[in-house]
């Protein structure tokens, strides 16, 4: 009992678990779980929705805990021993779950209380939380042979494998690069801050000069200032080679194999394809509406970025002679030409963008929106030094959650920024038991010099993953598989996106944009250039979200079987999107994280579904006031704290009085 996972813990013991604890944890917890499924079976009283759903939903709980945990740290803080334990993990969880979904007895349990639903005189929460769990089992093998059941347990397990490996080898990658730059001159048109961090890497590597690398805070303001075009074309098509050069780590293979295993899974589930399994259970149903949709917008979004596409082009060649704009040309003539037409770039952004400012901005709108205080507290236990740890409260005092915040990039980190929970809010034995909700972000780091001053665009990404953190921290259900971002994956990112536009807001930023030396409010000047600029290059940007969409629904929507070539069938799939000219050397799907990693795929196009959800809710803030309390109250007890309790289209009509209303996006897009 020595092993902390074991113990009944508040808060998760980081600092007294040790790598050799996951196993034998997690272990030992799966075979608790068992016996608590076996009390499920073995009992002898007809099943009801009390002593077989509920008592279900009530299992495993500590064993969700110390997963999460591990899988964080596998994300947040890894290392070769971690990976190690999460490939022996990862199996052993596949399998347990197969063993709970092909559980016939416990199926036959279920089913008998789902066939009496109509009588049963359920809570619309209770209606849903029994549909989940039934459709939990019967879309997941429960109805086929055994001989099909054994065959969906072996693709189950070989999947967990493989996107653990993709992760690693994504991971190797992005740690590996390194431009080590010894002369000066090749320094040129970089930013004072980037130059004093590319310093400080070198100096951590025990170099001289200076030392870029492949984390956003590195990689993105070199392609956007280096004069430098050669050094540009070096980093831009190393970071776009990840996984893509026939070596150890090369992810080709991987790709292929989860590709095909996807399909035969839901071949053999009865399901056309991966698409159609994943997006049965979405608020966009099926591949041909996804497809429509990001047909629409491509129709819609393609003329005005082939416009941008040819001004950026003239304005390259004007400027500098070029001929062919390449994609290492793109940020850097973008962020040029933003500089002409606004008089208006990051460097002069970034004095007003100190990190615990804009910390206590967003703060700031979540306390004026939802009443809720938020205190950095030093005694929960947390994996890194750099975590940051805060006790958030309502207007009486009451603990609505613990909230841990981590925003630096370091090794055992992979890029990107995402939320996640490491306790499930719930009501249990009439306690609301409060939610564990984390951030995790890549933020530019501070200097000697300097403290941590963030990009516009980070300030954005900020927020983003703090309004999904908000999902999490408002929860207010019965039901851990149905509380805070526990909802359709294509309506999850609604939470995230609306918060996005409160920093375009003038109210908002003078609430926290102030001068890190001089205290200065950011100067109404740059307050209305943010806003005008924030549709330039949107056709751009627009057709590149598209093209990720496109590129998912076409390793998904269709089979995979006959593609033999990964880069091939990647430029294929990019035809429709396509502005600047290919690089043979890259591949995008290799490093794609998000739909061979992570959960989006077959729902990568949620994103600009989600989209269209918050600039129409956003208008109806923006109708009322930003920080309008009526509405404030709707959304938060509409949307943030139900959940996957209700359909998600039935919430947004109950917050917004109808459906949303997809012009909103293309007007605050400027492609109308």
């Amino acid at each position: 009992m020595n092993n902390p996972l074991l113990k009944k813990y508040k808060t998760a013991p980081f600092s007294k678990i040790e790598n050799a604890h996951f196993l034998p944890a997690i272990s030992k917890l799966i075979e608790e779980t068992k016996a608590e499924i076996d009390a499920i079976t073995s009992n002898s009283e007809k099943p009801t929705f009390k002593n077989t759903v509920e008592v279900l939903e009530n299992t495993g709980e500590l064993l969700e805990r110390a997963t999460s945990i591990f899988f964080n740290l596998n994300s947040a803080e890894t290392n070769d021993e971690i990976q190690k334990i999460a490939q022996e993990v990862s199996p052993m969880l596949t399998e347990f779950s197969n063993d709970m979904l092909l559980n016939e007895a416990l199926f036959e349990r279920v089913k008998t209380v789902y066939n009496q639903k109509d009588t049963l005189n359920l809570s619309e929460e209770q209606q849903m939380l029994l549909d989940k769990k039934y459709k939990a089992f019967s879309r997941n093998g429960a109805n086929l042979s055994e001989e099909k059941k054994t065959e969906l347990r072996k693709i189950d397990t070989e999947l967990s494998k493989l996107s653990l490996t993709f992760g690693e080898n994504v991971l190797a990658e992005t740690n590996k690069f390194e431009l080590h730059i010894t002369d000066e001159k090749d320094l040129s048109g970089l930013p004072e801050g980037v130059i004093e961090a590319a310093a400080q890497t070198a100096d951590e590597k025990g170099k001289e000069g200076w030392v870029f690398t492949l984390d956003y805070p590195s990689y993105v303001p070199f392609l956007t200032y280096a004069d430098n075009r050669e050094l540009r074309k070096k980093k831009a098509i190393a970071f776009g080679a990840k996984g893509f050069h026939n070596d150890a780590l090369d992810n080709q293979q991987n790709v292929l194999q989860i590709a095909n295993l996807r399909h035969k899974r839901a071949n053999l589930l009865g399901y056309k394809s991966h698409a159609h399994f994943v997006l049965e259970e979405r608020m966009a149903e099926t591949p041909e509406k996804v497809k429509s949709f990001l047909n629409e917008l491509l129709e819609k979004a393609k003329p005005a970025a082939q416009k941008e596409f040819n001004e950026l082009t003239t304005f390259a060649k004007e400027l500098d002679g070029i001929d062919h704009l390449e994609k290492w040309d793109g940020a850097y003539y973008s962020e040029k030409l933003k500089q002409k037409l606004f008089n208006l770039d990051d460097e002069k952004l970034k004095p007003y963008f100190e990190l615990k400012n804009v910390i206590n901005g967003v703060f700031t709108v979540a306390e004026k929106l939802y009443s809720l205080h938020f205190e950095e507290v030093q005694n929960i236990d947390k994996y890194h030094a750099d975590v940051k740890t805060y006790e958030v409260k309502d207007d009486e005092g009451e603990l609505v959650a613990i909230f841990y915040a981590d925003f630096h990039p370091r090794a055992g980190k992979r890029n990107g920024a995402w939320m996640t929970s490491y306790k499930p809010q719930q009501l249990k034995d009439g306690k609301n038991e409060r939610p564990h909700i984390s951030i995790v972000c890549n933020f530019t780091k501070p200097t000697t010099s300097k403290p941590s001053l963030l990009t516009f665009n980070e300030v954005t990404t900020l927020f983003h993953e703090f309004g999904h953190a908000l999902h999490g921290m408002l929860a207010n259900t019965h039901y851990p598989s149905l509380s805070g971002t526990s909802v359709y994956w294509d309506f999850v990112e609604l939470p995230s996106q609306i918060l996005e536009n409160w920093c375009y807001e003038k109210e908002t930023l003078e609430l926290f944009a102030t001068h890190y030396k001089t205290g200065e409010v950011i100067p109404m000047e740059y307050i209305e250039k943010i806003k005008d600029s924030a549709t330039f290059n949107e056709g751009m940007q627009t057709l590149r979200q598209l093209s990720f969409g496109m590129l998912d629904m076409a390793w998904h929507g269709q089979d995979p079987s006959g593609i033999k070539d990964v880069k091939a069938f990647e430029v294929a799939a990019f035809e429709d999107t396509q502005l600047y000219p290919d690089v043979k050397e890259n591949c995008m799907s290799t490093s794609f994280s998000h739909i061979f990693q992570g959960g989006y795929s077959a729902g990568y196009y949620s994103y600009k579904w989600a989209e269209v959800l918050d600039a129409d809710a956003f208008a109806y803030f923006q109708m009322e006031g930003i920080f309008n309390k009526t509405v404030a109250d709707k959304f938060k007890n509409f949307v943030l704290s139900q959940g996957g309790t209700i359909d998600p289209m039935e919430l947004y009509i109950k917050f917004r009085g109808q459906k949303p209303d997809p012009e909103a996006l293309l007007k605050r897009a400027g492609l109308l």
